[in-house]
């Protein structure tokens, strides 16, 4: 019972999602190919929203939905390790066309390719786990 509104909260933004065209193929080709302001305007509105909350829950010391407080601890920020996981992230996303995001929401709408994508994402996960110890951080 516990986990019902989860699932409602993310079949609701999963609609979401995919009425927005945010699932897109064309419309990340747009992106990509600086043609459209279509994602931009949506990851630009996601960030800002996002700064918008982090700061309110941190001022107003906001509960999670089983009442502990939420706490944001700071992370130590290093340049190389986030721009080479961008450049990485960026480049899976150009190769294909699909933000790792919503895998889940495209497999729902019938694109079953995307199931090869989010295989080769837990690969990589597991490889990731496996060499973190050994990768600078």
């Amino acid at each position: 019972m516990k986990f019902i509104k989860y699932l409602l909260v993310g079949t609701v933004f999963g609609i979401t999602l995919a009425k927005a065209e945010v699932i897109s193929w064309y419309r990340i080709y747009e992106m990509f190919r600086f043609q459209s302001f279509h994602m931009y305007g949506v990851i630009g509105s996601a960030v800002i929203l996002g700064i918008i909350f982090v700061q309110l829950i941190k001022r107003r010391h906001m509960k999670s939905i089983d009442g502990n407080e939420i706490t944001i601890n700071p992370k130590n920020v290093s340049v190389p390790r986030y721009l080479i996981g961008g450049i990485i992230f960026g480049l899976g996303w150009a190769m294909t066309g699909a933000c790792p995001g919503p895998m889940f929401i495209l497999i729902g709408n019938g694109v079953t390719v995307i199931i090869a994508m989010l295989a080769s994402a837990i690969v990589g996960t597991y490889v990731y786990g496996l060499l973190r110890n050994k990768l600078p951080h």
